[in-house]
């Protein structure tokens, strides 16, 4: 693809986990202006309601869709991509140019300020990546990092990326990522997390809007940050307050009544499909590339290596058997009204180089269960029937199906006779700790794309950061990233799916979009939601 203005175009997606939200409490009236493009700037209050919530103001230490929504509003990074496009353009940089096999060189905007006055320079760029891999927090995105081995701010406004491994074309949209958030050197400390309040008193607001006020996981009030000269321009609404709700049937009962403008994240497919015949709501839905998937603590599972008994043969039998005793079509269509798709891979259809090596390989190799090809794997490997698994969910973060979602996935196991299940939910910032500590077994997750790209959906997972730690599987990915010949990065992409799917770490379970519910009078929301879409608040406008 041709350079022009300074920058490569590279595909990208719903990065920086931003799918996630914060809410809203009751609107009021403010006086408006237009900025230069003509856009209004105040205007009445944006109230949005979420279930999800925050875990850390510090980027460097969450890796979540709620903080992530927080995140994106009030930092910013050099490189982002705008609704409607895939591709990743200049934010706080002006231009990005690969000038080496290894190196990519950024130039920053000039006069860059944070809003607590404080001037933003290549010094701070190259602070931010050096602590993100220093602190390397296990809740945080630095394994989005893998390929940079160091930065240097030669002058105040040139930062140089030099990469571990050559033609690294996916780099530049890692510097959309959260794990790219450009932070002030003067507030954040180096080598460890620092407190919300502390940051909320800091003021190191880069992005289209600064935290005005702070009541964690009950209300967030935000207001425009006159300092941002990115790529976004001034917010449409000068002022949002951000509502956090414990029980998604008050948010249902707030956006009905008018309370809130907006809710995104999350509400059950039940409230979502009465909300569609209220008369002044509209729920917007789509393809999205959201995935939701179980995922196996290698450790702790049945027969893990942490265990009283530990066995690789037959944790792997367990592993196996659980994924051919999955109905992904029944979950798909009893819980979710097929508003969610059967997924048989970690990467979303639709995608370059997704392969469903799940379907294939397990149950009735038609997408289907098959109690008897599991208990076939369970015999092989001697493991004793039932299993007794313990099956750990969230419904604040991933919605209140999920209570009907892990209750069919119960029903399905328990149908074979070869499994016990155990069920229990736990509240998202507990939730988030605990399997991070390796407490839970057998866990819910779901994804949301960093960058749009197939890579993003595998090298998370695989790559070496977590307990699965294949070297043939790590030296495919690594083959992959760098692989600048479509066909054969596809085949690469491939074989990664496949290997990983023989161990079955983790089973694919649904794809779909997260909704989001509007009053009619918001606007900044297309009616259908494509693979691209991100929810920024500077798009949302009362009319």
């Amino acid at each position: 693809m041709p350079f022009r203005r300074g920058i490569r175009p590279i595909p990208s997606g719903v990065g920086t986990l931003s799918l996630g939200t914060a809410l809203l409490m009751a609107a009021t009236g403010c006086t408006s202006t237009k900025t230069s493009d003509g856009r209004q700037s105040g205007g009445a209050v944006i109230t949005i309601g979420t279930t999800d919530q925050v875990t850390s103001l510090d980027p460097a230490g969450a890796w979540n869709a709620g903080s992530g929504a927080v995140a994106s509003e009030i930092y910013a990074t050099l490189l982002s991509a705008r609704n409607g496009s895939s591709e990743v353009t200049p934010d706080l940089a002006s231009g990005i140019e690969p000038t080496g096999a290894k190196e990519y060189t950024v130039t920053l905007k000039p006069g860059l300020t944070f809003a607590n006055g404080h001037q933003l320079t290549a010094s701070d760029v190259k602070f931010s990546f050096d602590r993100m891999l220093r602190i390397a927090d296990p809740g945080g995105p630095s394994p989005l990092l893998y390929n940079l081995s160091s930065v240097a701010a030669p002058t105040p406004t040139t930062v140089v990326f030099t990469l571990k491994s050559a033609d690294d074309t996916l780099f530049p949209q890692v510097l959309s990522t959260t794990a790219a958030f450009i932070v002030d050197e003067q507030v954040f400390p180096a080598d460890k997390l620092l407190d919300d309040r502390a940051v909320v008193a800091g003021k190191p607001w880069n992005g289209p809007y600064g935290i005005a006020t702070y009541d964690k996981n009950s209300l967030i009030a935000f207001t425009t940050n006159t300092a941002y000269q990115g790529q976004f321009g001034t917010p449409k609404t000068k002022n949002v307050r951000l509502k956090y709700y414990t029980d998604a049937a008050n948010m249902k009962l707030d956006i009905q009544q008018g309370a809130l403008d907006a809710v995104h994240r999350t509400l059950g497919t039940a409230d979502l499909n009465d909300l569609s015949t209220k008369k002044g709501i509209q729920v917007h839905t789509g393809s999205g590339n959201d995935v939701r998937y179980l995922v196996f603590d290698l450790k702790a599972q049945p027969y893990g290596s942490g265990t009283k008994n530990p066995d690789e043969a037959k944790a792997l039998a367990v592993r196996q058997a659980v994924a051919d005793s999955i109905d992904r079509a029944q979950l798909a269509q009893q819980v979710y009204k097929n508003s969610y798709r059967p997924l048989y891979t970690s990467v979303p259809d639709g995608l370059p180089g997704a392969a469903p090596s799940f379907k294939s390989r397990y149950g009735d190799t038609k997408g289907g269960p098959d109690k008897a090809a599991a208990a076939a794997r369970l015999k092989a490997a001697k493991v004793t029937t039932p299993v007794t698994l313990n099956l750990q969910y969230n419904t604040d973060h991933y919605g209140t199906s999920s209570a009907d979602e892990y209750a069919l996935i119960k029903t399905q196991l328990e149908a074979t006779g070869l499994f016990t299940v155990k069920l229990q939910s736990t509240e998202w910032t507990q939730y988030n700790k605990d399997l991070v500590a390796g407490r839970y077994p057998l866990y819910q997750l779901g994804w949301h794309a960093d960058y749009l790209d197939a890579d993003n959906y595998l090298s998370p997972f695989y790559a070496g950061a977590g307990q699965y730690r294949d070297p043939a599987v790590r030296d495919l990915i690594a083959q992959e990233q760098t692989e600048t010949d479509g066909a054969e990065r596809t085949a690469l992409l491939k074989q990664v799916q496949d290997k990983a799917a023989a161990s079955a770490p983790l089973i694919p379970l649904l794809q779909g979009s997260t909704p989001i519910v509007t009053r009619t009078g918001l606007s900044g929301v297309p009616a259908e939601l494509d693979a691209t879409y991100q929810f920024r608040w500077a798009e949302l406008a009362k009319k």
